[in-house]
């Protein structure tokens, strides 16, 4: 059980370092649309940070029993 969540967890892991740097690669581009699509990756970057810290308390309480 505990292989499959560390494997989700570096899946968000990876996620967050994907959108993260997509974001700032669009945000240095400018542009019109650059703002607004730099916000969307930032938002999904959040997502992908909370599923991180969720899949990490779930490891702990696991791995305490």
């Amino acid at each position: 059980m505990n292989g499959y969540i560390i494997a989700l967890l570096i899946v968000a892991m990876v996620l967050v370092f994907g959108t993260l740097a997509t974001g700032l690669i669009s945000f240095a581009r400018g542009g019109e649309d650059g703002p607004r699509r730099s916000n969307v990756f930032m938002r999904y970057r959040v997502l992908f940070q909370g599923i991180a810290v969720l899949l990490v308390v779930i490891l702990m309480a696991l791995a305490k029993d």
